[in-house]
């Protein structure tokens, strides 16, 4: 299996010739600052893992809007947000419905990050991170790992083999992720994510906050090991409740639709807001599938949403960034 070396030392090897290069007008991480990226996002080079599976293109496309935590007070504020939604797919040639998702519930879920104590695994563009969904107060199933290479470089991100070393099932999605600009609105960045997940169960080593056995499990991180017998830690000390609520579904034309959800971020204890989120993803087998128009549609939606929750949004964030800069040490990653 092929491990991924850090990513300073990819760069190094031109990581400026990379997909980035390829895209119209690109700023710095991923930024497009002009022109659509409509049928403009690269292809990937072929190549292999070292076990000769093919390296993926990704199956998802998820926008994401990054939202101040303030206003997110109860279960009917998160449906709030859905009434800046309208007017822009309307005037997109859209349309979104709540539907029967004003009776779905509440979903609870506890997120914890574990990194290095100098966030070696963030600032080479590795997030784990693991879940767990409660109901009704109460945990259900099994904890879930979340182990994925996130970076503005498609053929890096594709290259970065994610899959564990672990005994049971597991589950890959590779994802483009459209964000706003970092420093206005009115644009688009794109973030290229490889995630891998399955249950805590599949993992039978007992001391997990070894760095020796998450590089076991996880190889690509290998290469990030500093010395034998090192550890890892909960990033900032911090637990995050999760409070993630389906508030409608938007329609793209052209049989394509997405559900959106809204979600805030607290820390667990003193429940204090953290970050906000809305988000909707495309889900598909191959890019041909994406109809150039609807994704015209979906990207004329997107910025003008960006407008319309203007007072909403948090520019230069992402929910894990936050979790990371909580205690006012940021790390250097390339989000």
């Amino acid at each position: 299996m092929k491990s991924a070396k850090p990513a300073a030392a990819l760069r190094q090897k031109g990581q400026t010739k990379s997909s980035i290069k390829k895209m119209p007008a690109p700023g710095g991480n991923g930024q497009l600052k002009s022109d659509s990226w409509v049928g403009k996002i690269p292809h990937i080079k072929p190549g292999r893992y070292a076990d000769g599976l093919p390296f993926p293109d990704f199956n998802y496309l998820a926008f994401k809007l990054i939202l101040k935590p303030n206003r997110f007070v109860s279960r009917d504020s998160l449906f709030d947000f859905g009434k800046v939604i309208k007017a822009p797919a309307v005037e997109n040639g859209m349309s979104f419905s709540v539907g029967n998702f004003a009776n779905s519930p509440v979903k609870i879920r506890e997120v914890i990050f574990i990194d290095t104590d100098d966030f070696r695994l963030y600032n080479n563009s590795f997030i784990l991170r693991r879940r767990i969904t409660y109901v009704d107060g109460f945990p259900v199933g099994d904890p879930e790992i979340v182990f994925k290479y996130r970076n503005p470089d498609l053929q890096m991100t594709a290259e970065t083999d994610v899959r564990p070393q672990i005994q049971g099932d597991y589950q890959v999605k590779f994802k483009c992720q459209v964000l706003p600009l970092k420093d206005r609105l009115g644009g688009i960045r794109i973030l290229y994510s490889n995630n891998v997940q399955f249950p805590r169960k599949n993992v039978t080593q007992n001391d997990v906050l070894s760095f020796d056995v998450v590089s076991q499990v996880f190889p690509a991180l290998e290469s990030l090991k500093n010395k034998e017998g090192e550890r890892i830690n909960l990033v900032n000390g911090a637990i995050v409740e999760e409070v993630l609520q389906d508030i409608g579904m938007i329609d793209f034309g052209d049989g394509i639709t997405a559900k959106a959800n809204v979600g805030i971020w607290r820390t667990r204890g003193e429940h204090r807001p953290l970050i906000g989120e809305f988000a909707y993803q495309i889900k598909f087998r191959d890019r041909k599938e994406l109809d150039r128009e609807a994704m015209k549609r979906a990207e004329a939606f997107f910025l003008a949403l960006q407008y319309s929750a203007k007072d909403w949004i948090a520019l230069n964030a992402t929910k894990t960034g936050v979790v990371y800069r909580l205690l006012g040490n940021p790390p250097k990653s390339s989000e």
